[in-house]
């Protein structure tokens, strides 16, 4: 049995940074913790994590983010599934890869080690969990990219696209990082 393009093809990163982060009370992609922007932050525990090449979708605040590719989503306002559509677009022109995992810029206690159990995984499509909530990053091969960019709308993201799916793996991070994320300042 052949394996699958998704398993021996390169894995992607994208990080959806392009919101303003209204309850946070501005964006949150150029935010410091610990001395490091979120931006940064995500895309190091991508590329750590064995992603590569690692694309950041920015909108509301746009900046330098060095080790990604930057795509400028100018519909950032629509919501994440307008950041998705542009990330997964972009991701697209890299005929060398096969899936992409993709995260939110807000989380904090995301890490390498949580990454790398989404990169390692044969499945086409996979969620990270946090003690059995699911939660981000998402793996997408590259045969649901498509479908995906069909129905990413507003903020639902790639949820109803994954919703009641019974072929997505779910991976256990919850020991190894945190999928809390980032909703107001002082947290």
């Amino acid at each position: 049995m052949d394996r699958p393009a998704h398993v021996d093809g390169q894995v992607a990163g994208l990080v959806l940074a392009a919101g303003a982060g209204r309850r946070y009370g501005r964006p949150k992609a150029p935010v410091l913790i610990d001395g490091e922007r979120l931006v940064d932050r995500a895309v190091r525990n991508l590329r750590d994590g064995g992603c590569a090449p690692v694309l950041v979708v920015l909108g509301a605040w746009v900046g330098d983010v060095p080790g990604a590719r930057v795509v400028v989503n100018d519909e950032w306002e629509e919501g994440m599934g307008s950041s998705l559509r542009a990330g997964l677009r972009a991701v697209d022109a890299h005929e060398d890869v096969q899936s992409v995992v993709v995260t939110l810029v807000d989380l904090p206690g995301l890490t390498p080690e949580a990454v790398r159990r989404l990169v390692d995984s044969y499945a086409a499509l996979a969620a990270a969990t946090y003690a059995g909530k699911r939660g981000h990053p998402v793996r997408f091969a590259r045969d649901h990219w498509a479908a995906i960019i069909e129905v990413a709308r507003a903020d639902e993201g790639a949820r109803g696209y994954l919703r009641g799916r019974p072929d997505i793996e779910l991976i256990e991070v919850g020991d190894v990082a945190s999928g809390q994320d980032l909703d107001e300042p002082g947290e």
